[in-house]
């Protein structure tokens, strides 16, 4: 019999072997310091304003972040005393949803377009569209935006609104889809049209797909944008029902009787929770599409 198989196995000897700590390079650690020191600049005020909507009224005048006592009853104060507050928050609703959809479907329609179909005039549309990046548009043309839309019969409409909204962001749309259709290789177009795929389904099948990350950039950007937008809507409207909701917002700050700064911070907070939820479950797939060449020029 083997002298194995009469002592059994063999212990396993286990070597340790040191390895120095690492520790982070300077640069890196210094990278994180002033990234983290930009983004708390940008998450404090929402913090403070949060605070301030659930501080009671005599401590909404201390010099103090932290509340001595919580009040709640601030986020009821505004749907009693504007009666229209719901009307307002589903016009911001409508007219965002309606504006996001419309221009991504005309994005992704024209920066396909532009890069994979002979597309004439290409070079007269991109300089056109590079052109109105380069202007305020949305200040310059507010009198001419104002008379279309009397001659349409749309001044004083909610869902008119988004025809300008949409308008006014389809050049920034376009060039984000166009980014994201460049990445995708030619190559692949080229060989789904010798299978016979037409140019409809060589969209719905085999290319939205591969730039859905963008088509999430373009949803976010906008709805952002609609969201918030005031000039328009304060030029375009002027009965409370038929205002959004950051129309209204600045009519209660500013002519709507007295309110103390918890009540408004409460509305404030209504106002720009869609957007940071929105963006928060949306995160993920809008990094991914800026790493993917949303803003490639």
């Amino acid at each position: 019999m083997a002298i194995r198989e009469i002592a059994g196995p063999l212990p396993r000897t286990h070597v340790e072997t040191w390895r120095p700590r690492r520790y982070p390079h300077p640069a890196t650690i210094a990278r994180h310091t002033v990234l983290a020191f930009f983004a708390l600049i940008i998450l404090f005020p929402i913090f403070w304003v949060l605070m301030l909507s659930i501080k009671s009224l005599p401590d909404a005048y201390q010099n103090e972040i932290w509340p001595q006592q919580f009040d709640f009853s601030h986020y009821a104060y505004p749907l009693r005393h504007i009666e229209t507050l719901p009307r307002n928050f589903l016009n911001s609703v409508v007219v965002t949803t309606g504006s996001v959809v419309a221009t991504t479907i005309c994005a992704v329609l024209a920066g396909y377009a532009l890069v994979h179909l002979r597309t004439p005039g290409r070079a007269l549309v991109l300089g056109v569209l590079v052109a109105s990046m380069f202007f305020p548009t949305r200040v310059t043309a507010i009198i001419a935006i104002w008379e279309i839309q009397k001659n349409l019969g749309l001044l004083n409409v909610t869902w008119g609104l988004i025809l300008p909204y949409v308008t006014l962001a389809l050049a920034l749309s376009v060039f984000i889809m166009k980014g994201m259709f460049e990445t995708v290789p030619r190559e692949l177009a080229d060989a789904a049209r010798i299978d016979g795929a037409g140019s409809i389904r060589m969209l719905t099948g085999i290319m939205l797909p591969i730039v859905r990350n963008g088509i999430v950039v373009v949803i976010i950007v906008n709805f952002v944008t609609a969201w918030g937008e005031y000039l328009l809507a304060n030029t375009l409207t002027s009965d409370q029902d038929a205002r959004t909701l950051p129309v209204v917002l600045a009519a209660a700050s500013g002519g709507m009787g007295v309110w103390a700064w918890p009540r408004i911070a409460a509305v404030y907070v209504m106002a720009i929770t869609p957007g940071l939820v929105a963006f928060a479950v949306a995160q993920r797939w809008y990094m991914k599409g800026l790493q993917e060449g949303a803003l490639k020029a």
